[in-house]
């Protein structure tokens, strides 16, 4: 099945980096979940509210920046937070941005710098870091909806 993304979606895409639109509305065209965008550029009045409450750790948020979206997967329907439905946005954003020639970090992998040089699933990037984290006595973050910029 071929997903579209909704006119609410390209609305909240506005202000975002050119590329990272182009990567988002290829990538639900490739996707297997379908997905909306949730976020884009934030406000960095909202951002310090989501630092104060602990939904983001840094106000040097690339959402400011317009280089960061937030995207929500839909499973029958309805939204969903199951993380493997992340996993296979992010394969769909991956191959994206290796067609469009953009870098991207995923908030369910923070380790990997850039996914698209990733050889391997989007799953097991996401357990890479957390093993990674872990491994030195560090809570792992993951921000499954989160994909950014990397220049």
């Amino acid at each position: 099945m071929i997903f579209v993304l909704s006119k609410r979606s390209l609305d909240r895409l506005e202000g975002v980096d050119d590329r990272l639109q182009e990567v988002v509305r290829e990538s639900i065209g490739i996707t297997k979940v379908d997905f909306g965008v949730i976020e884009g550029v934030r406000s960095i009045a909202r951002q310090k509210r989501l630092v104060n409450n602990g939904a983001s750790q840094t106000m040097e948020s690339k959402h400011i920046a317009g280089k960061a979206v937030d995207l929500l997967a839909y499973a029958d329907g309805r939204a969903s937070w199951e993380l493997n439905l992340y996993d296979d946005i992010a394969e769909a954003i991956k191959e994206s941005a290796r067609i469009n020639h953009l870098g991207i970090r995923w908030g369910g992998a923070w380790n990997i710098e850039d996914i698209r040089f990733w050889n391997g699933s989007m799953e097991r990037a996401m357990n890479h870091y957390i093993d990674t984290r872990r491994s030195v006595g560090k809570k792992p973050f993951i921000d499954g909806p989160h994909f950014e910029v990397i220049d």
